[in-house]
């Protein structure tokens, strides 16, 4: 697995890139053919594009898959666990894919994309990605375990992004409808859940899958990272006994 997995990773890399250059440029297009000039100031158009979620996780997917390809291409020949940089790189990027996943499928899932996006732009950024990360946690091989304390590194994007977007939502004209304020999932509107109570009550939830998930990802390394590298597992010993 040592030899084939970089190449998976690339092309799962390629393949999420390919689908966001797809789904910016249905984007664009979209701007480009609008009446309104709200709908088609490009500028804000671009900025709320790169304000999902889900392409943010899905970049940052690509990236580290590409760059935890060609380390382990250039170290093939070496059984060493990733160093930990890396590693820490590969929690963010898994817990990211992993909620984004879950989050389209409980909550979004059912949302009309006809006109905005392709169907396999969206399956690929909320289902096949996630998936692929998903398997690179479990079946990847040289995984580092990671202290606890690394769930607080995979917590910080999340939190910076919900910030930002609950900050910029009023001073942005939606491109939809007009109206003087732009969320990019319905989840974070107030208009919708009757007040920012219930955005509260979602963004908890959220941030509480995204802790969770990041556990696991990293009992996950901890678990495969102490048998690659031959070392004894005493929790498990004891458990047996």
């Amino acid at each position: 697995m040592n030899k084939w997995w970089p190449y998976a990773r690339l092309a799962a890399a390629v393949l999420g890139l390919a689908a966001i250059i797809r789904q910016f440029s249905l984007a664009v297009g979209n701007a480009l053919a609008a009446e309104t000039p709200w709908a088609s100031h490009i500028p804000t158009v671009v900025a709320n594009f790169f304000s999902y979620f889900t392409i943010l996780s899905n970049l940052i997917a690509a990236v580290v898959l590409i760059i935890a390809a060609i380390w382990m291409l250039r170290t093939r020949h070496s059984m060493a666990p990733e160093p930990a940089w890396l590693a820490t790189l590969l929690l963010c990027a898994s817990t990211y894919m992993i909620v984004t996943g879950i989050v389209y499928n409980l909550l979004l899932r059912n949302i009309a994309i006809a006109g905005i996006s392709d169907v396999w732009t969206n399956e690929t950024l909320h289902v096949i990605i996630p998936l692929f990360l998903l398997a690179d946690v479990l079946f990847a091989p040289r995984r580092r375990a990671l202290p606890w304390v690394a769930m607080l590194t995979a917590a910080a994007f999340p939190i910076v992004w919900a910030v930002y977007t609950l900050i910029r939502a009023n001073f942005i004209i939606g491109p939809a409808h007009g109206n003087h304020y732009w969320y990019p999932y319905p989840f974070l509107d107030p208009n919708i859940q009757g007040g920012y109570g219930g955005v509260v009550g979602y963004i908890i939830g959220i941030a509480a899958a995204i802790i969770g998930v990041a556990a696991l990802v990293i009992w996950m390394g901890r678990r495969r990272g102490i048998r690659s590298r031959g070392v004894r597992d005493p929790i498990s010993e004891s458990r047996a006994v």
